[in-house]
């Protein structure tokens, strides 16, 4: 994994993670992991202390210190070794993990004040929608070669899968972790912890208050990443990692509703945005390897060519 910040373990106690560069404030993940601890959610790195200093005038976030949690191992080792191996047992934890994330943090008030309405005209299309048909066009526009020609070919399909964005989100907006892949959950000697509640680094414009189905869908997705990964780096058939994704996503899906549903919140999940959001997050995927990591193309590519088959074609 490509990392942005800079991490130092002390003692093996505390981890430091410098922020670099220094990132202007307010900055989220301080009030977030302060609200979490209040909410009574455990699983991530316990948090001690925010480091702020001036820079260049601005008061700014410089570091933040955390626990550290012997043996951890992140999603891009620990989740290859189970699709090399094949085992899916763990997509329930992720899902009870993902599901009680959400409940701790739909209770964090949304203190954006609203805008005045705007007078009545003919209905906008939604953020969400114009959001996702943006990155797909981007994403049309910066994949070249043969993957562009095949993704050129899919794009009325894509266009299609991205249209229940056009109707108004009736889900909860709660605020989401934003970057929420098997990268960012850690499993440790004691089990799992989430991780890195600075937001997606290559999105700027995002409201932190969303639907739950982005964060299920950006770590559905991670799952099909790491089946690329096993297939690229491990030697994994392709049919046995498509097959291991399917049943890991079906797992973590099937754990996620359960827990929202024994917590009486099973309102939080549209899974109707969930393919949607999946589709954006390929698409978002693609713009990352042309901007910044063009060897990592392979991964939202196998995944799209494993969905969008001369066999499957919807």
């Amino acid at each position: 994994m490509d990392q942005t910040n800079y991490s130092v373990v002390v003692a093996e106690k505390v981890v430091v993670k410098w922020l670099t560069p220094p990132v202007p404030l307010p900055h989220p993940t301080p009030e977030i992991l302060s609200h979490l601890v209040e909410a009574g959610f455990n699983d991530t790195a316990p948090p001690y202390a925010a480091l702020t200093g001036p820079v260049d005038g601005r008061e700014c976030l410089l570091a933040l210190a955390t626990g550290y949690l012997p043996e951890a191992r992140d999603g891009w080792e620990w989740c290859v070794d189970e699709a090399e191996a094949g085992e899916t047992a763990f997509a329930a934890d992720l899902g009870r993990l993902a599901a009680d994330l959400h409940l701790a943090l739909s209770t964090l008030p949304h203190t954006t004040t609203p805008e005045p309405a705007p007078p009545v005209q003919a209905e906008p299309p939604s953020p969400a929608a114009v959001r996702a048909a943006g990155a797909l066009a981007e994403a049309l526009e910066l994949t070249g070669g043969e993957d562009g020609r095949w993704l050129a070919g899919r794009a009325d399909r894509l266009r299609h899968e991205l249209e229940p964005l056009d109707a108004p989100i009736a889900s909860p907006l709660i605020r989401i972790h934003g970057d929420l892949h098997v990268g960012q959950i850690l499993r440790w000697r004691d089990g799992y912890a989430v991780i890195d509640f600075d937001g997606n680094p290559t999105v700027t414009d995002a409201d932190p208050f969303q639907p739950a189905a982005r964060d299920v869908a950006q770590l559905t997705t991670s799952l099909e990443h790491v089946a690329q990964v096993a297939i690229k780096r491990r030697g994994t058939p392709p049919e046995r990692a498509a097959a291991w994704a399917a049943q890991a996503r079906a797992g973590l899906l099937a754990a996620y509703r359960a827990r929202l549903a024994a917590r009486g919140r099973p309102d939080l999940l549209d899974e109707g945005l969930i393919r949607p959001f999946e589709i954006e997050q390929e698409c978002r995927e693609l713009i990352y390897a042309a901007r910044h990591l063009p060897r990592w193309r392979y991964a939202p590519m196998g995944v799209l060519r494993t969905w969008y088959t001369e066999e499957n074609p919807s």
